[in-house]
């Protein structure tokens, strides 16, 4: 009897004190709409200035809510929204640029996670578009990289434009924040440069887009340290 009080008291230790398995963190949004680099016209008319505009997205794993996060990229004027479902409107100024994403939360962790993020128009009476920002895409910001054999590091990014009429690009590069040297100015379909870099040295660059209407926007300022 002994000897099966004592088996029932190990099993309880062992079985009955198993630690619970971590919490596991948010998964990534994929968005759905408005698409990316798309003009936006399914806004409802609340005024002559404004359309109210239903943002989409995938339900993700492990996710108790979700922010939605928009940017108006001509202002710079954020808008946010928490909720428990994949849909979300609000009131956005006709005729102008955006930037939405989504950040996917889970109560029982700190970190969070955060989609793409997409550019779109918000319909309105413009008939001319200014492209949206240059994507960038490598180095990512503050990103560490190694050089190539030729002491080189290639900058690529992604342009884009509703009118399609996209004329150059201008590439900003220097070791001074901001980038005031005019690296190179490209052809509308150019999406990558190489340039000359030295190690343990941070670097500054962005790109300009600019379009046959005269009309120009930046990417923002990206930096990098070469190993």
């Amino acid at each position: 009897m002994m000897r099966k009080i004592l088996l029932l008291v190990c099993l309880f230790a062992v079985f009955g004190c198993k630690k619970k398995d971590d919490p596991k963190p948010p998964g990534q949004v994929l968005l759905l709409f408005p698409e990316k680099n798309s003009e936006c016209t399914t806004g409802v008319d609340q005024d002559s200035a404004t359309s109210r505009v239903t943002f989409q997205w995938q339900r993700s794993d492990n996710t108790d809510s979700y922010e939605l996060r928009v940017t108006n990229i001509s202002s710079n004027t954020v808008q946010t929204i928490s909720t428990q479902s994949t849909t979300a409107s609000l009131p956005l100024l006709k005729g102008q640029p955006y930037s939405w994403l989504v950040r996917s939360r889970n109560n029982q962790v700190d970190n969070t996670i955060s989609s793409e993020q997409w550019n779109f128009y918000n319909a309105g009476s413009r008939t001319t578009f200014a492209p949206f920002p240059a994507e960038i895409l490598a180095p990512s910001m503050s990103e560490r990289v190694f050089k190539d054999i030729n002491n080189e590091v290639t900058l690529s990014w992604s342009a884009s434009d509703l009118d399609d009429d996209i004329e150059n690009i201008e590439v900003y590069f220097s070791e001074q924040n901001p980038p005031l040297d005019l690296e190179a100015t490209l052809s509308d379909v150019a999406t990558t440069l190489k340039v000359s870099v030295a190690s343990g040295t941070t670097y500054y660059w962005s790109v300009v887009t600019r379009d046959s209407e005269g009309n120009a926007t930046n990417s923002g300022i990206y930096s990098f340290t070469v190993l």
